[in-house]
């Protein structure tokens, strides 16, 4: 008998829906699958993850969409990474860039050899042997190319865009390829006596069955919290921000091919420039700061006049104790919600799609594949979590009872032996499914002053000479590349410039 999954229902659009429409209707095309995606358009959208981080072209790619008309009609830029600004202290900035940091040399981390020569007065500022951090000094940008010989090999790059206009692009690809979509809200749930959801209900009548049902409901879990009581891993004392004011405003000055974080008193606020404006939001503590208070810091600190009215989200940091209950499977702000300080809400999507594809059930859903679905997304989510956490933690900023809290509150023992780790002769060790590499915590932890006590003692087994010489080298040639670079404005104008 053929159990095959023959009926998927996407409970919810957005960004996560629409991302898992556009996925499953790419690989089940050809209408192998009932694709359906239930989404209403009275219920409002949050809407405010406009930036990305590398994995998102592997994405794309996946789906085989032409990069300049994706980028053109989401009126998006190029992101190169993240300006801190004020995190470490006031006056303070640092770059997280999207690439590696020089090359290793003989096996030997190149972080280690520039730790040696930098206390010897012999090395640059890190940033300077990093390709997309020099790119964003210079407000350049280029592609990756495929050349491993070329310095631009290195350099790796995500998107700002507009989300609803990225939700748009993707219906437009999924419904081509046979999802379709049905207006209303739902109204009630049906469930099997074996408690696995057999169909939802809309305001209008209609039932809609199926096999597999993937919750993009938001925050609320229409079936992953409110039906199947999945629990939640409340992460707020260690991410105390609780909620974000967030607002549009005119676009002027350069694209900046880079998102900018600049902390303030009680939490931070974002900046990212897309073609037609900028987005901007200040993610606070409520303990901390007032909705009035935060919303007047935000207003103060724009570039350009505001062009819609400021509006509130409400948010608690954490994960679903479990993100696959029975026959549902939770993504985006169903399945858990990280602040969005390094990018990583539509990847988090990305994850969980692929992880679904990776182990897509049939109609006896084995409990094995659940729990190895549930399992990997857990660990993505705590290692992501350890990551967001530093940046409060490891701050000098004493200023306001909002950084006192943060940089005093104990943390995850998992962050906590990293530190040790690093703290001691600067080692790193990636987990296994730990989506921030080597280069992403030594950017952010140098960028915060957190400075090993000691190098690798493999370092002096090398030359000193020869690697002044080396770092030299690759100073000049990250340097000379990216002043060749065409200027990001001029990049998008002759490429992807929205009409």
């Amino acid at each position: 008998m053929d159990r095959s999954i023959r009926k998927i229902v996407i409970v919810g659009g957005g960004t996560a829906g629409w991302m898992a429409a556009a996925a499953l209707a790419r690989v089940f095309g050809g209408g192998s699958r009932d694709i359906r995606l239930v989404e209403s358009e009275e219920i409002g959208r949050v809407g405010v993850g406009e930036a990305t981080i590398p994995p998102i072209n592997t994405f794309n790619s996946i789906l085989g969409i032409d990069e300049n008309d994706f980028v053109r009609k989401t009126q998006g830029t190029f992101k190169l990474g993240i300006e801190f600004v004020d995190w470490t202290r006031k006056g303070h900035r640092y770059l997280h860039p999207f690439g590696e940091f020089g090359i290793d040399i003989e096996g030997v981390k190149f972080h280690q050899i520039w730790h040696k020569l930098r206390q010897r007065g012999a090395a640059a500022d890190i940033a300077e042997y990093c390709v997309p951090a020099v790119a964003c000094q210079l407000n350049r940008f280029a592609r990756t190319d495929p050349d491993p010989r070329s310095v631009l090999s290195r350099l790796k790059y995500a998107f700002h865009f507009d989300a609803s206009l990225y939700a748009q692009y993707l219906r437009g690809f999924a419904e081509a390829r046979g999802v379709r979509r049905h207006e209303g809200q739902i109204v009630e749930v049906l469930r099997r006596e074996d408690g696995f959801i057999d169909a939802v209900r809309l305001a209008n009548g209609d039932r809609i069955e199926g096999d597999l049902f993937i919750d993009c409901s938001g925050f609320r879990g229409l079936l992953i919290e409110q039906t199947l009581a999945a629990g939640y891993e409340d992460w707020s004392h260690w991410l105390p921000c609780d909620r974000a004011a967030a607002v549009q405003c005119e676009q002027g000055g350069e694209f900046t091919p880079y998102t900018r974080s600049t902390a303030h008193a009680a939490g931070w606020q974002w900046r990212i420039p897309l073609q037609h404006r900028i987005g901007n939001g200040y993610v606070y503590s409520s303990r901390h700061i007032s909705d009035d208070e935060a919303i007047a810091t935000l207003l103060a600190n724009l570039d350009g006049a505001p062009s819609t009215e400021p509006r509130i989200l409400k948010f608690t940091g954490g994960m679903r104790r479990k993100a696959w209950i029975k026959n549902v499977v939770a993504l985006g702000l169903a399945s858990g919600f990280m602040e969005p300080l390094e990018s990583t809400s539509i990847h988090l999507v990305q994850a969980g799609v692929t992880r679904l594809l990776a182990l897509f059930p049939d109609r006896d859903f084995n409990q094995r594949e659940i729990d190895e679905y549930n399992q990997l997304m857990t660990s993505q989510y705590e290692r992501i979590r350890d990551f967001i956490i530093l940046h409060y933690h490891a701050t000098e900023r004493r200023d306001s009872p909002f950084w006192q809290y943060c940089g005093t509150m104990p943390i995850p023992q998992t962050l906590a032996r990293k530190l040790e780790l690093w703290r001691a002769h600067g080692r790193l060790f990636q987990h296994e499914y730990e989506l921030f590499a080597d280069a992403n915590w030594t950017a952010v932890l140098l960028g915060q002053n957190i400075v090993p006590s000691a190098y690798d003692p493999l370092v002096d087994g090398l030359d000193e000479n020869a690697l002044r010489h080396k770092l030299e080298q690759i100073r000049a040639a990250i340097r000379l590349t990216a002043q060749k670079l065409p200027t990001h404005r001029d990049f998008i104008e002759k490429n992807c410039r929205a009409h």
